[in-house]
């Protein structure tokens, strides 16, 4: 009987547009249909302009993330970046581990909206059944392989746009026709007046949690076709089609519904949708919603667990997590890992604030990230493929710091505690390293 060998890299099946299509999909996903309210409790009628202020401070550090993912283009991500900067285990342990926290605690939290939009229209299902349910068939999916992944993606992408250009026409439409959209205008106006700068920028440091997923591009990098020239390509368009969404979207629901309304809406999006047309059936669009949540959820599935994966292989965590399947070519023990710590999560904890603290964190490692971009190419010297000039890596870290100053005091707080837990996991790791050593 033939031995069946264990693989040893994963398979090439991204393409330019099929990459584009992923990082769209993972841009888009949950934030615009749950934080857009939010917002608007900040920012009022220009929650517009808060979009576009995050969407701005995302672009500058999406430049650095396309000239790393260019030099650098392995799974792991910000954690190879900074390990190739810094040359500092402990620190990429840090980040990967925070990075690492995102995708999970994200998983968590997405995991009960989809259960609580299911419960609208089939209570009969408890939530935790509902979990375990969407848990296992994504696990399924993400040891199947990239291949299978990316079809859903697609699926669900297709999705998320039809439901976010469903917002855009019946906006449209009910803003063209009059009626009562003039007292929607009317308050908006009357409410923007009295916002400022300083609310803005509170609602953009919320905003930029819509616009996470634009770095997990280069955590697939390994299973692209030429990473090198789609990488860049992708973390660039993918961006700009999302940012040009958001800023439509949130400008036009701030239109149709008061800014006060959609801030104390559960789901505003279908709240917009439902005022500017009342016909419109309700479960198509929750139905849209669903798919959006599940997208996320399976994006950030996907990159926590190449992301564990290449940080063993570079030997920032054990061994054992590196292996991949033999067949699928897939770093399945590390989806056995993340899916007891996801379902954990999704039914024992509450995660307030989640949003702002996982913006926060973000934008800590974004800064990390444009700092290892000045430090290899101050060391390096420019390399072939995508290149950027160093103005943009030094202006990325100082609109990063501008955004994490407005965040709240309660996602600072989290976002510490997570680092510290860090800081402790790191202290355990190195110490068994050494009596390993001895």
């Amino acid at each position: 009987m033939e031995k069946i060998e264990a693989a040893d890299s994963l398979k090439r099946v991204f393409s330019l547009p099929t990459l584009v299509i992923y990082g769209v999909g993972d841009i888009l996903g949950a934030g615009i249909y749950a934080v857009v309210g939010k917002i608007a409790g900040l920012s009022g009628a220009l929650v517009w302009a808060s979009f576009l202020v995050a969407m701005s401070v995302a672009a500058l550090t999406a430049l650095s993330y396309a000239e790393l993912g260019s030099r650098l283009p392995f799974s792991g991500g910000v954690a190879i970046f900074v390990q190739r900067a810094f040359r500092t285990e402990w620190l990429s342990v840090i980040v990967g581990w925070l990075m690492f926290c995102t995708c999970v605690v994200s998983m968590a939290v997405i995991s009960k909206a989809f259960a609580g939009y299911l419960f609208k229209f089939a209570p009969i299902f408890p939530e935790w059944l509902v979990i375990l349910a969407l848990f296992s068939g994504l696990a399924f999916i993400n040891f199947r392989g990239m291949q299978e992944s990316s079809s859903l993606n697609i699926f669900c992408t297709t999705l998320e746009v039809s439901g976010l250009l469903i917002v855009i026409l019946v906006s449209v439409l009910f803003l063209s026709g009059g009626g009562s959209a003039g007292n929607a205008a009317a308050t908006a106006t009357a409410t923007s007046g009295d916002i400022g700068w300083i609310a803005i920028f509170q609602g953009a440091a919320l905003a930029f949690y819509a616009f996470i997923g634009f770095e997990d591009i280069v955590n697939v990098a390994e299973e692209v076709k030429n990473p090198e020239r789609n990488v860049p390509r992708a973390v660039l368009l993918s961006l700009g089609i999302a940012g040009v969404i958001y800023v439509l979207v949130s400008w036009l629901a701030a239109q149709v519904l008061d800014p006060a309304a959609l801030s104390a809406s559960g789901a505003p999006l279908l709240d917009v949708v439902l005022r500017a047309q009342p016909n419109f059936p309700g479960v198509i669009f929750t139905f849209i919603a669903l798919f959006a949540v599940l997208n996320t959820a399976l994006l950030n599935f996907i990159t926590a667990s190449r992301l564990l994966f290449g940080m063993s292989r570079d030997g920032l965590l054990p061994a054992w997590l590196s292996k991949l399947h033999a067949i699928r070519a897939t770093p399945y023990r590390t989806i056995v890992v993340i899916l007891p710590i996801a379902i954990f999560l999704a039914l024992s904890v509450p995660l307030q604030f989640l949003a702002g603290t996982t913006a926060t964190l973000i934008l800590t490692m974004f800064c990390l990230v444009n700092l290892s971009l000045l430090i290899i190419k101050r060391r390096e010297g420019n390399a072939d493929g995508f290149q950027v000039p160093a103005i943009i890596p030094v202006l990325a870290l100082l609109s990063n710091l501008v955004l994490i100053a407005f965040a709240s005091r309660e996602s600072h707080i989290l976002a510490t505690a997570l680092a510290g837990v860090g800081f402790i996991l790191v202290f355990v790791r190195n110490a068994f390293m050494k009596r390993s050593a001895t």
